[in-house]
């Protein structure tokens, strides 16, 4: 069998403080040669406005922010410019249709290496008020005491 290497390149700290996740995908990407060489030496990515779109059945990355690679001999690519998703037709019709629910969107978790092939991890995912993350850190506080308290009972 044959063992699958893995190693994250960049991921998505303010994802999950803002949204709710409902469902992830996998999904390859398209990148060109200086980008892909600046994703293995690890430089700058950036999620900040970071969305996937679904246009004419195909899925696109847009906003996401890597770094050009310094050592290019050719123009590097346009660091912000839109990046098409590999993603199965059905895995696109489902997520076309959870996304046109209202509330819905489609943002990428983290960029990765799987087996040496660029990787995104899309999540289907639900927008949190700002009650619903109150709400969420005064629970989290909540449970910290309790544990705290019980830790200090005994």
């Amino acid at each position: 069998m044959k063992k699958t290497e893995e190693f994250t390149v960049a991921f998505n700290k303010d994802a999950k403080a803002e949204y709710e996740i409902v469902e992830t995908y996998e999904a390859g990407i398209v990148l060109e040669g200086s980008e892909v060489k600046a994703l293995r030496n690890k430089q700058t990515v950036s999620f900040k406005d970071s969305f996937v779109r679904i246009e004419n059945g195909e899925a696109w990355l847009h906003n996401l922010y890597i770094a050009p690679y310094r050592y290019a001999t050719l123009k590097p690519p346009d660091p912000l410019r839109k990046r098409k998703l590999l993603l199965h037709k059905r895995e696109i019709l489902r997520l076309l249709g959870k996304v046109q629910q209202k509330g819905f969107t489609i943002i990428p978790l983290r960029v990765y290496f799987k087996n040496g092939k660029a990787k995104v991890e899309i999540a289907l995912a639900k927008g949190k008020k700002l009650h619903d993350r109150r709400e969420e850190l005064r629970e989290r506080d909540i449970k910290r005491q309790m544990e705290r308290d019980l830790k200090n009972w005994w």
